[in-house]
């Protein structure tokens, strides 16, 4: 079946069955010598996204110039993994420099969305995505570090989880821009069914990464955290529209709707203000920009490789900025992170229910706006993905949306280039069936709350199924 997926969508690049065949003959040895298993995930048929080192494996993260160059030990989520007894099949495709929400590079080619091909399966975890969702592994991992594993979760009707980034080792997980923390990159899981999301971050948050990586906080798996937010009243805030890029009418739809199943089940559900978000959005695309380019510009020379336009467009338009404005931009964020904390904490909102994106999955090389997924990791908060409803013709016709019951005026208001172009994607006749996620956001370390609110709203949409 994996290899199936890849045959379909393009998604695999180091295939490891033969590696594979001997961890599961290694586990049934000791499965037959003990009468137990190995750990929680004995068996469990796991992929890493191509940026997780293997052992005498290639990470090349969508770089020629990485090519045969194999990684000499395990990245410790790697480790872990195999502890647990998880069976690593594959990795999987990514966007050169993986910086991108679309998957191509010069190496591995273009990933494509599973049954749609002239579509994309987003990026940067995109290739896992398009695994996953093929049912090609149970539970695969990737990064994210302005959206990579919630948006293409969204495109593919998937549950992924971005922690906080010091939650889950990032060490052995080379990527570009390395020794800035500015804007963190965070580990995380990607699943079909939220109840395995759920058991691989409990048997990783247990296995003690801070041992291994002094980065990691030594906070293990809460269950009570976890169980508790089950029990009782939410105070959710909703984010319908950021005011920067309005989304599709399937979008749309699916927020109001995930946010009328919680306030029937007697939870409060508030509107959130994201005014501050533009300025948030506009100091971390300073940081990115930060060394004007030329981390990605020396991975590109070393392999001789042409650059994919995204890629280009970034390096052209980055500019190297001094210590002194670095530390300003540093100062800036700092600043944000202590406004937006003290607002949560006065608003009293346990979680913000959000779209991922402006849209669902887009045709080839359209994606552009990370808005929605970005801000979580300049405030380095935890967001997840949750699979809600696909698109329907027969409730996100555009004539319905203008008529749904709340101010829809902004769908003919021209707020900006990115708006403006964001809306001229939307054609229900292509888009229709595809998957719309949401999310759930949490604050700093709120892995345990946000997937208990995860729980609380799958068993709402369970009910409703049973009506």
């Amino acid at each position: 079946m994996t290899l199936l997926t890849s045959s379909e969508t393009n998604c695999l690049t180091e295939v490891l069955f033969e590696n594979a065949l001997q961890q599961a003959r290694e586990l049934d040895r000791y499965h037959r010598q003990h009468r137990e298993l190995i750990g929680p995930l004995h068996g469990v048929p796991v992929s890493l996204k191509d940026q997780f080192d293997i052992a005498s494996v290639d990470t090349t993260f969508g770089y020629v110039g990485r090519s045969f160059q194999p990684a000499a030990k395990d990245a410790t989520v790697t480790k872990i993994l195999k502890d647990l007894g998880a069976v690593i099949l594959t990795k999987t495709n990514v966007p050169q420099t993986i910086l991108w929400g679309e998957t191509e590079n010069p190496i591995w080619g273009l990933t494509t969305l599973p049954h749609k091909p002239a579509f994309t399966a987003g990026g940067s975890s995109g290739g896992e995505a398009a695994l996953l969702a093929l049912d090609g592994a149970l539970c695969g991992w990737g990064t994210d570090i302005g959206g990579s594993i919630r948006g293409p979760s969204h495109f593919n009707g998937l549950f992924g989880l971005k922690p906080t980034s010091s939650r889950i080792s990032h060490w052995g997980v080379p990527g570009p821009h390395e020794g800035q923390e500015h804007v963190p990159s965070s580990v995380g899981p990607m699943s079909k069914r939220l109840t395995s999301l759920v058991a691989v971050t409990r048997a990783v948050l247990n296995a003690q990464g801070w041992l291994s990586d002094p980065k990691v906080v030594p906070i293990p798996w809460r269950e009570g955290l976890y169980l508790e937010v089950q029990t009782r009243r939410l105070k959710i805030g909703l984010i319908l529209d950021d005011g920067i890029v309005k989304p599709h009418p399937p979008v749309e739809r699916a927020v109001k709707e995930a946010a009328a199943l919680l306030r029937n089940a007697g939870h409060e559900v508030i509107i959130w203000d994201t005014s501050e978000h533009m300025g948030f959005i506009e100091i971390q695309d300073q940081f990115y920009r930060a060394d004007g380019g030329e981390d990605i510009r020396r991975d590109i020379s070393a392999g001789g490789e042409p650059m994919i336009p995204h890629v280009e467009a970034l390096v052209e338009s980055s500019k190297a900025i001094s210590v002194y404005e670095y530390w300003q931009l540093n100062k800036a964020k700092m600043l944000a992170q202590q406004a937006y904390n003290e607002k949560w904490t006065k608003s009293g909102v346990d979680v913000l229910l959000s779209p991922v994106a402006g849209h669902t999955a887009l045709p080839h090389r359209c994606f552009r706006y990370t808005g929605y997924t970005k801000i979580w990791n300049f405030l380095d908060y935890t967001a997840m993905s949750f699979p809600f409803t696909t698109v329907s013709e027969d409730l996100d016709s555009e004539d319905i949306s203008r008529t749904s019951g709340t101010d829809t005026s902004a769908l003919d208001e021209v707020r900006n280039p990115l708006d403006t172009y964001n809306q001229g994607l939307w054609d229900l006749a292509s888009m229709k069936g595809l998957p719309v996620g949401v999310q759930i956001i949490g604050r700093r370390f709120d892995e345990e709350k946000v997937l208990g609110v995860a729980k609380v709203l799958e068993k709402e949409i369970e009910k409703q199924k049973q009506v």
